[in-house]
């Protein structure tokens, strides 16, 4: 069912659903904590509101799901190709990405010009890793199956050319992570980051035939910035560390934007290598 018209009234029913359904757990969770509490929930500065605010991605992966049976009589487990070797391609790729940390972490330099700032105590953040680890794939795995999922395998089936469907997707991708309320003059420069690493993911899931590599190193990508290193404008909430400085910093964020080019370079090349083997 390659129509197009189908994807435009599928993308209308994956918004339409996630939002309906964020709408009403806004309302049960604003009849328990409050107003206030709600009115702090996109910040993501304690660890309640990140958990809510990841785990509330699920209402888009149950939009395409909803999206792709009624549009495409298809099932969500066909979005992320077959299963058996989509989980087996995760874990090559994810083992690679680890190997990759403990290089860095070994290799110099050993810290990022200044002294992190701590966020949550040790312990806490142990408590809380497990839980920060499944909102996190949750959230990884929504982005995916919608961009990399949906959109890009309806695009393929649609269009022969490699331009549409790995283009798109990632331009739309890259749109969603323009920020400039947070981000300042630097808001162009990580949508343009943003839009490579959906063009990356868009090579794995069009190489390996399944979502699990692009999940896998979008899963790794974000446990980095959301659970170890985080912004201190928010999304802070599960971290262990926040950076010593501010995302509309021009200076300093763009001399580390060229080095997180570079991992990202690095993280891409490591899964085409994992999926090799």
């Amino acid at each position: 069912t390659p129509e197009w018209w189908r994807l435009l009234v599928g993308v209308a029913i994956v918004s339409v659903a996630s939002f309906a359904l964020s709408a009403v757990v806004v309302g049960l969770l604003t009849s328990v904590f409050g107003r206030d509490w709600m009115a702090a929930l996109p910040l993501g500065a304690t660890p309640s509101h990140m958990v809510v605010l990841m785990g509330g991605f699920a209402f888009v992966t149950a939009g395409v799901a909803l999206a792709v049976r009624v549009m495409h009589d298809r099932s969500l487990l066909s979005v992320l190709g077959p299963l058996p070797i989509a989980v087996r391609q995760f874990r090559a790729v994810l083992r690679m990405l680890l190997v990759v940390a403990v290089v860095i972490v070994v290799l110099p330099p050993y810290d990022l010009g200044e002294p992190l700032q701590d966020d949550l105590p040790l312990g806490r953040w142990l408590v809380l890793l497990p839980v920060s680890m499944v909102v996190v794939l949750i959230q990884t795995s929504a982005e995916e199956i919608l961009f990399r999922g949906y959109l890009q395998q309806a695009l393929a089936a649609r269009f022969s050319s490699p331009l549409v469907w790995l283009l798109v997707p990632s331009v739309l991708f890259a749109m969603g992570h323009y920020v400039p309320a947070e981000a300042g003059a630097n808001a162009p420069i990580i949508a343009l980051w943003a839009g490579v690493f959906g063009l990356m993911m868009a090579d794995l899931t069009a190489r390996s035939g399944t979502l699990g590599p692009a999940i896998a190193v979008h899963f790794f990508n974000n446990i980095v910035a959301l659970v170890f290193i985080a912004p201190p404008e928010g999304l802070n909430g599960l971290s262990l560390y926040v950076l010593p400085y501010a995302m509309d910093d021009t200076d300093v964020m763009r001399e580390w934007l060229a080095v997180d080019f570079a991992m990202m370079l690095v993280t891409w090349l490591a899964a085409r290598i994992a999926l090799r083997r």
